[in-house]
């Protein structure tokens, strides 16, 4: 699905008292992940935005277990100018045509259904 990365509210208000630009959205394809515990941001996009980490954490993925990331904050901007704000979390998604990997830290302010027959889904918030 396509959706739109923001800076967070806390880093917009910063620039926006310094007289700073704030960064414009940036586009990007995101997949629904039902299974992740946070919300993932490939690297290009926090460079985009000029994002700077607010900590990090361990993640665990089929392949490999501990592995160190830092997090950001960053507003998801979906269909509608639904907006969910989060702590993302930085990762390359190597082998993925998505820049964006939507967990369950966004979907838990939503309802999200899967229609396996129809092969569809929705999503509101």
């Amino acid at each position: 699905m396509e959706i739109r990365i923001a800076v967070g509210s806390a880093l917009e208000e910063v620039l926006r008292k310094q007289q700073a630009t704030v960064p414009v959205p940036v586009p990007a394809l995101a997949m629904i992940d039902t299974g992740a515990t946070g919300t993932v941001l490939r690297p290009d996009l926090i460079q985009r935005l000029g994002l700077k980490p607010v900590g990090a954490t361990l993640i665990h993925t089929p392949s490999s277990a501990n592995v160190r990331c830092l997090q950001y904050l960053a507003r998801l901007v979906f269909r509608g100018n639904v907006v969910v704000e989060t702590v993302a979390i930085e990762a390359p998604l190597q082998g993925q045509h998505i820049q964006c990997l939507v967990g369950r830290d966004v979907l838990r302010h939503g309802v999200f259904i899967y229609n396996g027959y129809m092969q569809d889904f929705t999503l509101s918030f």
